[in-house]
């Protein structure tokens, strides 16, 4: 019987093997099936370098290995394909996606521009009994998420990696969900409580490079050159990358397939509803700043294709970090990613909100972070914390305004400034774990998130959670902050004041008002998009957010026939030091 498909593939009676090995002399499977016998069960030889074989009993949850000999030279290989291994250095374990019981899951991914992301790590978001952290914890957490208004969660990778403690940036195993974070099943019952909750799952994918410890893959059937990678890798100058030889062979098609297979069996086995690929100008090119490995950007290109064409509705993000609008283009020669992280809006946005002095913040940068756009408002996700920003010398956005008092005045006000901002703005806004509740850490994967400040700052947590419900429109007077539209009312260098008004097609408009400077501003003028009384819906300095806020007298417009900022009408503005207003018709 010809069963199609790559790896250990289960049937009726018994469970297939295929792998793809065109420099061995002979391959067998060993397993828990066959006293791990090295010569039992030869594979045969299908062409093309592949090797086929069926073993009658052997069945989901026994361990194996492939047998490959090349000539004289002898290795026990874990399947490239493995869905399952014990860890990262240990045995595949043989998995049928088709034993575990969905219940009817047919969640649909969100709108993109109603889409509000929660990066997490999986390792240190929820730490339970013994300080561990894994998925079954974290699925503790999405009832939380849920009623502070995320609907997406986005998962730093969680494919096998070397040890038990790791980012997730050095995947040993691309087809295997690690196994110290619970395996394949915990990562589905993980997806299915997500979409109880209304929540999408995005996950985070490493095509860049793979491992480099741990890794099978290397020299996989015992063939090399230049004493490079093997079939899967390059073999020249494109092998290198920051992280070792270790780039994959984008121009083979047995290695386009495997990437390929991988970023499908999220979508399909898995039932994710995105995928975020992580740092593809190493896809694109050997050192992240051009173009030089075209068979990288035309993988990336056909992944984005199959994506669209087989899963309409999914999202498929690239951490491109170059501000390249083809990223996102699905014309001339684009790479068709639905969106891409934006460096646009994070560094000019980080740089205003921790400039110590006033008068060194520019209203011109900031006005062009909010308003930055690759064709499309939602096909960037902005934000002001992430796992790359608060990491390795870098810190969370209160401790960088002040590392002396990260929970005093300026830091409160000025990071949720960042979160305000981050919500209105034109874009899908990402949080990053813990940062609703001014979490000071930088990020390690081995130090817990602080839930002991959730109850600490739980005022500025509903504060996230009221920009949230705003963002989505919950209460249908917000849903220009959904609209495709946005322009600059107002920028002033001299007194940091910044208004833009975002707006849908069929005219619902909001306006954003925020002060960059430690003043109020009291019957402050700015230029009005529409006549009328435009109402207030949201102050970042009431003190219902917190005890230090000013609870500044911030109330609705009332517009005059009096010109200002190019606009025929104009309104007065009451609002705090580092705050933000918004209003609504």
């Amino acid at each position: 019987m010809a069963h199609q498909g790559m790896g250990a593939i289960p049937y009726g009676s018994g469970t297939a093997f295929r792998v793809w090995a065109p420099h061995a002399s002979h391959v067998a499977v060993k397993g828990d099936f066959n006293g791990w016998s090295d010569f039992s069960h030869p594979l045969g030889q299908e062409g093309n370098g592949y090797w086929y074989g069926e073993v009658e009993g052997a069945h989901a949850g026994q361990e194996y290995k492939y047998r490959i000999s090349n000539g004289d030279n002898h290795f026990d290989r874990v399947d490239p394909y493995a869905r399952q291994v014990t860890n990262s250095v240990g045995n595949g374990v043989i998995y049928d996606h088709g034993a575990f019981d969905w219940q009817g899951d047919s969640f649909g991914c969100p709108a993109h521009n109603e889409l509000i992301i929660y990066e997490t790590h999986i390792g240190s978001f929820a730490p339970g009994e013994w300080g561990h952290s894994n998925l079954d914890t974290v699925a503790g957490k999405l009832g939380y998420l849920r009623d502070l208004g995320i609907n997406a969660i986005e998962l730093m990778p969680v494919m096998e990696f070397a040890g038990d403690t790791s980012w997730g940036y050095n995947p040993a195993h691309i087809f295997s969900v690690e196994s110290s974070y619970g395996g394949p099943d915990a990562l589905k019952n993980f997806v299915k409580r997500a979409h109880e909750h209304g929540i999408a799952v995005i996950l985070d994918v490493v095509y860049n490079h793979f491992g480099p410890s741990d890794l099978d893959l290397w020299q996989f059937d015992g063939w090399s050159e230049n004493g490079k990678g093997g079939i899967y890798f390059f073999q020249d100058w494109r092998s290198s990358t920051p992280w070792g030889d270790t780039r994959p062979d984008y121009g083979r098609p047995e290695v386009r397939d495997f990437i390929r297979d991988n970023a499908m069996m999220w979508l399909r086995d898995y039932h994710v509803d995105g995928l975020r690929m992580d740092m593809t100008p190493y896809m694109r090119s050997v050192d992240a700043t051009g173009k030089d490995i075209p068979e990288g950007w035309g993988l990336m290109r056909w992944v984005a294709d199959q994506v669209r064409d087989q899963f309409p509705g999914r999202i498929l993000i690239a951490e491109d970090l170059h501000g390249d609008p083809s990223v996102t283009s699905g014309f001339d020669g684009g790479a068709n990613f639905h969106a891409q992280w934006d460096t646009h809006f994070v560094h000019p946005m980080r740089a205003a909100l921790i400039t110590q002095d006033d008068s060194f913040r520019s209203m011109d940068a900031v006005a062009k972070a909010v308003t930055w756009d690759y064709g499309d408002s939602f096909s960037r996700v902005i934000y002001t914390e992430s796992h790359d920003e608060v990491s390795n010398g870098k810190a969370r956005v209160p401790s960088e305004v002040d590392p002396g008092n990260p929970t005093g005045w300026a830091a409160q006000k000025r990071a949720t400034m960042g979160m305000a901002l981050t919500l209105t703005s034109p874009g899908i806004p990402m949080l990053f774990q813990g940062q609703e509740f001014l979490e000071d850490e930088w990020f390690r994967d081995y130090v817990p998130v602080d839930w002991p400040r959730k109850d600490a700052f739980r005022d500025i947590v509903r504060m996230v959670a009221d920009l949230i419900s705003l963002r989505r429109n919950w209460f249908n007077h917000s849903k220009g902050l959904t609209g495709q539209h946005t322009r600059v009312l107002h920028a002033n260098e001299e007194t940091k004041m910044l208004a833009f008004e975002r707006s849908t097609e069929e005219g619902d408009s909001v306006v954003v008002v925020a002060n960059f400077a430690n003043a109020e501003r009291r019957d402050y003028r700015i230029g009005m998009p529409a006549e009328g009384h435009w109402c207030l819906r949201f102050n970042s300095d009431a003190a219902t957010y917190s005890a230090l806020f000013g609870d500044f007298d911030t109330h609705d417009i009332e517009t005059s026939w009096d010109d200002c900022d190019g606009l025929p009408q104009s309104g007065l503005v009451n609002i705090g030091p580092y705050s933000v207003a918004i209003f609504s018709r």
